[in-house]
Formats: structure tokens, C-alpha cells, sequence
């Protein structure tokens, strides 16, 4: 993955208080795109120059650089001003906080889908909803959950940047061993429960699966398809008060505590990245993982299969995507709103998308795309990458991008990881959990 963080889109803490003020400021200004470009008259043959943030990585990086020049080939009188931004994607964040008060904030940044509401609150993004309503967009060819994310508040304010699921990834060799047929897309969590038990060797310290209970973002997101698949809700309908503490949550949390706490087939990763390891090297038989593992995989020779998440009803294999953003951002200028936009249109069309995300080991971000030669040789080297493409449709809902949820995160993955290491039963950790998120939605951080 090009993202430069271990755990796709999440809320970093300290920021919300600076972000808070910015939004205030950005209110004061009384900004929206609509209004704020109608008055400059457009002339896209004058000379302008936009700024981009890219939060990537050197190799990414280089290949976002061809791009703006290709981009400036085709539009001499454009030119692009492009940089990481700051030396991690996730510091972007205070960078643009502070940006938004001193004026000097980019026209385009990579955004973890996360802060998505909290960058249109500022007042300073472009709305360009209506403009992706426009047949030729394709708008529809992203994944719902990315359009969900870049849509805040009912504003579309940037192009999906990057999309992912999390499906199962599966070691043949281990299934052979226990003599388990390998699974298929429709099986469900009790044969996944079934599987790991028999794939658990203590002897040989092999687990069926794995689960972090670092009680980062890594614990809580890998919950949340379990929640919906039971029917439950991250929040509430006004999105003010945590939901995940229903008997859905419950449902849901008593299954991983069974196979963590009773069947003892789950290992217990302290930290977000030694479970992932212990997979590639044949010591877990079962992943819930996405696109990302697959290159680590092929480096270490794995013999693997990819396969949907497991459904509790036999139907439902909701997953969950974390989907980030190319973000746009108002500066009262037309030709550098216009301008902005065309790039981001271009560098996410089926055209051009495959030379960045494909190149970078990326699932490309449109349907259309799962045709083009480009992915028919990406998941030539990448066995399973076809089936991740598939699972987007599986990806209906996307995760709150409210402030607060960043607090909110934070007291269900302690309360997850909890519960799964014995330490307190499922409904009174959860409604435990749910009263401290209530607070952190309350204010916001």
C-alpha cells in the first residue's frame, strides 16, 4: 500500500481542538465553492498553478510526479506544484489544520477517508456534487463505500484516492495438512469457527486465525462487518451516540470471544503488524486481510487462496472498506477550482487510475477498470486480487467519518481486545464503551 500508515484511514489524536479552530475560522470566511468561484471569471487559457499534496510514500511519490507532468504536457499553461506535504500521511492532518489559518493550504491533499467531515466543517473544500452528477463522470463506477465517504454531509468534496476491503486469505498448505476442503465465497462463520479449531496446532504453535488487540483502529475495524452482518449500527441515525453496544454488538463480540477465549484458535497479536507476519510465514491459517497482504505473500512464497468473509447467515458477506480521498479545496479562485478539479477527474479515470494505484500495488477504483489489461496482469502476479475486486460489492456501508470517532475508536478496540484476552464479558464492555464514546462524539474528538 502507498498510504504511509499502518492502518487505513484512521483519526489521529490532538488534532481535533486545532481543526475545531481552523473550522471556526473557516466559517467566519463563509466559503462554500459555489459561491466562492462564481464571482472570478473563468479563463482556463490563463497561466495558474495549483498545489498538491500527495502523503506518499518515494515510490508512489515519483509516480505521482510523471503523472503532473504528463498532466502539464497536455495542459501547458497548468502547472503542478506537487509534494508529499508532510513526512507521513497521517501528519498531513495537522499540516492542513494549520494551513487552513495561515491561507496556504493545498488545492488538492490525500486525505484518510476518516477526516472526510471534518475537512468539509472547515469550509474550506470545493463542493463539486453537482458536477459529478454528470453522465461522463462515471461517478457510479466507484465502490458505494468510497462514494459514501467523499460525500460528508451530502457534499462531495474529492474523488475516491484509494479502496480496499478486508476478505479472508488462506494458506493451502495448512488447509491440506488438517485435511479441510479449502473455503469458498459462500461459507459461513461457523465453518470459519470449524476451520480454525481444527487448523490450531499448539504443538507446532500454529493458530487457526488472528486478531489484534493493540486496541488501535486495526481491532475496531475488523469488528465492524461483524456488526452489520448481525444488522447493527456503528451509530445512531443522527449519528450522535454510539449503537454498537445492541444486542447486534453483543451477538457479534460473544463469537470472537468464543473463538479467542473457549476454542483458544485465535492468536492474539499485541501489536497491528506480527500477526500479518505470522501469516506469511505459515504459522496462521486463516486472515482477515485486504489488497495489501497480497505482495507480502508473493515475496514469501506463500501458497494462498483468497476468499469473501464468512456470513453469519449464510448471505450476508459484508465486508468493509477503508476508502481515502484526493480532497479539494476552495481557495476563491475559478481557474485554480476548474483546474483542480480536471486533475483529480484525470488521475482517477479508468485511463489513468491503473498507472498509479495498479502501480502501486492498489486495487483499481473503478468497475470499469476490473477489465483492462492493466488488472488482468496485476492479478496475474497477485493470486486473489480478482477476488478482492469482487468483494467491493460487498462493501455497502462505509465507517463514520463524524468527529469524535477517532475517541470512539479508541475505548471499543480496549474494550474488544478486553474482552478477547478473558478479561470481561461481552454486553458490560460494550455498554462500558458506548458511554465513553458518547462523550468523545459529544465533543468531537
Amino acid at each position: 500500500m502507498h498510504r504511509r500508515s499502518a492502518i487505513p484511514a484512521r483519526y489521529r489524536a490532538g488534532v481535533a481542538v486545532a481543526l475545531a479552530a481552523a473550522m471556526a475560522l473557516g466559517a467566519t470566511a463563509g466559503c462554500s465553492s459555489a459561491k466562492s468561484t462564481a464571482n472570478a471569471a473563468l479563463d482556463t487559457a490563463r497561466p495558474t498553478t495549483i498545489t498538491i499534496w500527495t502523503g506518499q510514500d518515494q515510490a508512489p511519490e515519483k509516480i505521482m510526479e510523471g503523472l503532473a507532468a504528463q498532466f502539464h504536457q497536455l495542459h501547458p499553461n497548468v502547472t503542478v506544484d506537487m509534494s508529499p506535504g508532510a513526512p507521513t500521511t497521517d501528519q498531513l492532518l495537522p499540516k492542513l489544520t494549520a494551513a487552513f489559518t495561515s491561507g496556504t493550504y493545498p488545492d488538492i491533499s490525500y486525505n484518510f477517508g476518516s477526516w472526510a467531515t471534518e475537512m468539509q466543517l472547515s469550509g474550506r473544500t470545493l463542493d463539486i456534487t453537482s458536477k459529478v452528477a454528470d453522465p461522463a463522470v462515471k461517478w457510479d463506477e466507484f465502490p458505494g463505500a468510497a462514494r459514501q465517504t467523499a460525500t460528508p454531509n451530502g457534499q462531495v468534496i474529492g474523488f475516491p484516492a484509494v479502496v480496499d476491503n478486508i476478505a479472508v486469505m488462506y494458506n493451502k498448505k495448512l488447509f491440506a495438512a488438517a485435511g479441510l476442503p479449502q473455503p469458498t465465497n459462500s461459507w459461513t462463520w461457523d465453518e470459519f469457527r470449524a476451520d480454525a479449531k481444527k487448523l490450531t496446532d499448539p504443538a507446532h504453535n500454529v493458530f487457526g486465525t488472528a486478531y489484534s488487540v493493540s486496541g488501535s483502529e486495526d481491532t475496531t475495524w475488523h469488528f465492524w462487518p461483524l456488526l452489520w452482518q448481525k444488522g447493527g449500527s456503528v451509530l445512531t441515525k443522527d449519528n450522535k451516540k454510539a449503537a454498537f453496544n445492541s444486542a447486534a454488538g453483543v451477538s457479534a463480540l460473544t463469537f470472537l470471544q468464543q473463538m479467542a477465549v473457549t476454542d483458544k484458535s485465535v492468536y492474539l497479536s499485541q501489536d497491528d503488524q506480527k500477526y500479518a507476519d505470522l501469516f506469511k510465514s505459515g504459522l496462521v491459517g486463516m486472515l482477515m486481510t485486504g489488497p495489501w497482504q497480497l505482495a507480502d505473500n508473493v515475496t514469501a512464497g506463500l501458497d494462498y487462496g483468497v476468499v469473501y468473509l464468512p456470513a453469519f447467515d449464510g448471505q450476508n458477506h459484508q465486508t468493509i472498506s477503508g476508502p481515502d480521498l484526493w480532497t479539494l479545496y476552495d481557495h476563491h479562485d475559478a481557474d485554480r477550482a476548474y483546474w483542480a478539479y480536471t486533475f483529480d477527474q484525470w488521475l482517477t479515470s479508468a485511463a489513468i487510475d491503473p498507472k498509479f494505484n495498479l502501480a502501486s500495488g492498489n486495487l483499481p477504483l473503478r468497475s470499469s477498470e476490473a477489465a483492462s489489461p492493466e488488472f488482468a496482469a496485476y492479478a496475474a502476479k497477485y493470486p486473489g486480487a480478482q477476488t478482492l475486486e469482487d468483494n467491493l460489492k460487498n462493501a455497502t456501508l462505509g465507517r463514520p467519518t463524524v468527529p469524535g470517532y477517532n475517541g470512539l475508536s479508541q475505548v471499543l478496540g480496549k474494550a474488544i481486545a478486553q474482552v478477547l484476552q478473558g478479561q470481561g464479558d461481552p454486553k458490560t464492555a460494550l455498554d462500558q464503551a458506548a458511554k465513553a464514546a458518547d462523550t468523545a462524539l459529544a465533543q468531537g474528538d
